[in-house]
This record gives structure tokens, C-alpha cells and sequence, in this order.
């Protein structure tokens, strides 16, 4: 079961989802909100799975919440749900550390299916949202190879991250202890001044994509 808080300022848009996602018999809205106070005082309290955050909110946006929440609920995954596409928007939640970046166009099933994945750890990006992180790999690529300072282990385990992989996983796929890896992953987002692992992800991705010869 996937525990989810909803955060949008539109009561009529809460209302459908909640009905909508626990309408899934894998997914439980556990709690609501419509502000960023709301949603800082509320979350916490319900220590949610996923919570779905909206961009535009009354007091701030949901972009800086995610940043907010993750700084005091590392473990805690956003999704950001908006009809706002900015591709600027797109970038600044995925560096924020969300899970992954959705519009509200999105077909009900879908989205269910995108809490469900972010619920379970990984990553996920719509295509836009692919386009724009790829387009600004693209106009980087006078820059030095940013993987040249990483070893074999290293761009290895960049690699699996991007498949969106637990330490669980990763430890079995290179035979080692799962503290082993949760060290060297946290070594590897230092050494590509990252944060978090989905940012990781989204860039080892992206870049296997905007480099010459990429399918």
C-alpha cells in the first residue's frame, strides 16, 4: 500500500483525485492540503509515502515545498502534478529532488500508475520533461566530460541509479553489502555536487541520451 498527501489550492481538484487514487486498491490519500503552511505542518503529522504536490500555491510553490520536505523527510517522494509546463519549472523539480514532474492532462490510470512508481522508488519523467533536461545537457556539450572524474565503479553505479534502482537492487546487481552502496552513492552525489539520488538518475539518463549515437 502507497500512502499519498495531496497539496493543491483547488479544493474541486483535491476532491477528484482523492477519489480518483482511492479508487486503486494499492494507494491510500492519507491527508490534504491546499498552502505550503498547510502542507509543512501537515505532511510530517501523516508521513506519507508520495506526497503530489502542485506547482502554483497561494503562499509559495510547490517546487520549493518539495525542497523544503525532503529536507526534514528524506525518505518522503514528490511528485509534481501541475497544468503548468514550463520547462524551467520542469528543471527546477527535478534539481529539487522530485521524484518526477506530470500535467494535470495526465489520464486517471496514469497518474495512478505514476504514484505507484515514484511509491516504489523510482524515478519517473514525462516526455517533456525528458526534452528539456535533454536540451540542456545539449548546450553543455562544450563543457568537459563531467563523468571524467569518476571511476569504473563509479559510472557503474551511475548507470544502475539511473535504472532506477534500490540499494537493494544495486547491491545484488554488483555483488556487494547494501551499506557498501548506500555509502558509495552517497560519495558519487558528492563528487557530482548532487543531493539526492533522483537527480542522479535524471542526469546519467539524459546524458546517455544527448550524447552522440544515442538511440
Amino acid at each position: 500500500m502507497v500512502t499519498v498527501f495531496l497539496v493543491d489550492d483547488h479544493e474541486v481538484v483535491r476532491r477528484g483525485l482523492i477519489d480518483l487514487l482511492d479508487a486503486d486498491p494499492h494507494l491510500e490519500v492519507v491527508g490534504e492540503a491546499g498552502s505550503v503552511s498547510e502542507a509543512m505542518a501537515r505532511i510530517p503529522a501523516a508521513h506519507p509515502d508520495v506526497a503530489v504536490l502542485d506547482v502554483r500555491l497561494p503562499d509559495g510553490n510547490g517546487i520549493e515545498l518539495c525542497r523544503d520536505l525532503l529536507s526534514r523527510m528524506p525518505e518522503l517522494r514528490c511528485l509534481i502534478l501541475t497544468s503548468y509546463t514550463s520547462d524551467e519549472a520542469m528543471l527546477d523539480a527535478i534539481l529539487a529532488g522530485a521524484s518526477g514532474y506530470v500535467v494535470k492532462d495526465i489520464k486517471g490510470m496514469e497518474l495512478a500508475r505514476a504514484v505507484k512508481e515514484v511509491g516504489a522508488g523510482r524515478s519517473l519523467l514525462d516526455n517533456r520533461a525528458a526534452a528539456a533536461l535533454m536540451s540542456r545537457l545539449r548546450g553543455a556539450a562544450e563543457k568537459p566530460d563531467p563523468l571524467s572524474g569518476l571511476t569504473d565503479q563509479e559510472r557503474t553505479l551511475l548507470g544502475l541509479l539511473s535504472e532506477g534502482l534500490t540499494n537493494k537492487q544495486i547491491a545484488d546487481r554488483m555483488f556487494l553489502a547494501e551499506k557498501t552502496v548506500k555509502n558509495y552513492v552517497s560519495r558519487l552525489l558528492a563528487k557530482l555536487g548532487m543531493e539526492r539520488r533522483t537527480q542522479a538518475a535524471v542526469f546519467a539518463m539524459q546524458l546517455q541520451r544527448a550524447r552522440p549515437g544515442a538511440g
